[in-house]
């Protein structure tokens, strides 16, 4: 009905504009609180969540006491919940919406379903209003009609909810997130809210998750600490390491890190009840004999984990690494990466050979920087007198020039053939600069540039 009705009935009732993305958001938030009870859950339309308890019952004393649990914790968090629990899909939804008992014995699917209106059935209003019109106001009534006319006339809808209700054609359930490889957690009498508590049970749970790594000849490559809290929020930290670990004291240094940088955002509330330890990505580990004669390997390991505890704490882009790719032009010859011990710590033979000969300045501009040549010995020749950054400055020395040419491929882009001169000033400062374009060209004249300093 309209506002102004409702008001002339209830004068004290209240009106709050809808906020679709806000219901959103809050439902999401819901299927994560439900991750305690089971990894596979599944968004159902704007109001409902679909829970896959296969396997996990027992862990609650069985299907009752899980259902008596889920609905008890929403009701004391201010929710008021629906629930049903049935062998299938759409039985479990009609008896959540429509039916008068919450739980569905196997084979009980049709006494459930026969008295109930067409609505169970998820039908759409079309073909629903369509059923009605004709007499058919009951999923009983469309159990005991003809399936041929029923489908010649309303389509394959109706038969194939009523089928999957009734567990004759499997209806999987698509859960929101991956469901992790590995996790183990640990559910607690009292709540924790403590930084030292929450990373000793860090440290406790890879503990558990080590010996199931083991099992498997497998590391952990990312990690995601689930932490949750009484009043039915979910914190989520998560942390990513170079290489596969599996040693409990390195994952619980990864997550000291993570868990100070978001120390104040954490907000513990009334305290963490459940903490879970995942590993959501693993790979290949095999156990390896160290002895003094691993001294390069184990550095590069330390290395490895530094930049992890680094990356933890500041964010991925905190230590980049420098990664050559195939370009002769000096600013696009290497490129700076995100850290990944998946790249080889030392230089390849190739790539230290391609570096020694061309004999790079130890600082490279980003981009290169105008200078101004007011005198050169020759057209062609290095320059005597530049200004650089309003500072002038007299060229003693000069090597070059050491000619680039465009990279044709890139067309307009590509850019002007290059000199470059290697130049010492008076006080010994070398500079690497070169001159864009040739003499004699019609189009453009020369400019100067500088593209970096040497030690």
């Amino acid at each position: 009905m309209g506002i102004a009705e409702a008001r002339a009935l209830h004068p004290q009732i209240e009106v709050v504009e809808s906020d679709p993305q806000a219901d959103r958001r809050l439902l999401e938030s819901l299927a994560d609180w439900c991750d305690r009870y089971t990894p596979l859950v599944a968004l159902d339309g704007e109001d409902g969540l679909f829970l896959d308890i296969s396997g996990c019952a027992h862990l609650f004393g069985g299907e009752r006491g899980l259902l008596d649990d889920l609905l008890t914790r929403f009701f004391h968090q201010g929710f008021d919940v629906r629930a049903g629990l049935a062998s299938t899909p759409g039985a479990a939804w009609a008896a959540a919406r429509f039916g008068k008992s919450d739980v569905v014995a196997p084979g009980e699917e049709e006494t459930l379903l026969a008295p109930l209106p067409l609505a169970a059935l998820r039908l759409d209003k079309d073909v629903q209003a369509g059923l009605e019109s004709v007499g058919l106001r009951t999923t009983g009534a469309i159990m005991a009609a003809p399936r041929a006319p029923l489908v010649r006339r309303f389509g394959k809808a109706v038969t194939l909810r009523l089928d999957q209700a009734m567990g004759r054609i499997e209806e999987p359930i698509s859960p929101r997130l991956p469901v992790p490889p590995l996790m183990v957690e640990r559910r607690l009498a009292e709540p924790i809210g403590l930084m030292e508590d929450i990373e000793a049970l860090v440290e406790m749970l890879a503990r558990q998750l080590k010996a199931e790594l083991e099992r498997r000849v497998e590391g952990a490559e990312r990690l995601q600490l689930k932490l949750f809290r009484v009043d039915g929020d979910v914190r989520q930290v998560s942390v990513r390491a170079s290489r596969p670990l599996r040693e409990p004291r390195l994952v619980q240094k990864l997550f000291h890190e993570r868990l100070a940088a978001q120390q104040n955002s954490l907000d513990a509330g009334c305290g963490f009840e459940l903490v879970r330890l995942c590993a959501l990505e693993t790979a290949q580990l095999e156990a390896s004999q160290t002895d003094l004669d691993q001294g390069d390997r184990n550095a590069e390991g330390d290395v490895a984990l530094f930049a992890d505890r680094v990356r933890a704490r500041l964010g991925n882009h905190a230590i980049r690494q420098v990664r050559l790719v195939e370009s002769h032009i000096p600013e696009r010859a290497a490129v700076l990466v995100p850290f990944s011990a998946d790249c080889d710590l030392a230089p390849s033979e190739k790539a230290s050979s391609a570096m020694s000969e061309k004999d790079r300045p130890s600082r490279l501009f980003d981009l290169p920087e105008c200078v101004e040549v007011s005198f050169a010995e020759v057209p062609d020749g290095p320059p005597l007198h530049f200004r650089w950054r309003r500072a002038a400055y007299r060229a003693l020395r000069a090597e070059g020039p050491e000619r680039i040419s465009p990279e044709w491929w890139r067309g307009g882009e590509a850019g002007a053939t290059r000199d470059y001169f290697r130049v010492e000033d008076e006080a010994g400062r070398r500079y690497w600069l070169y001159r864009e374009g040739l003499y004699g060209e019609a189009d453009t004249s020369p400019r100067w540039y500088l593209q970096g300093l040497s030690a």
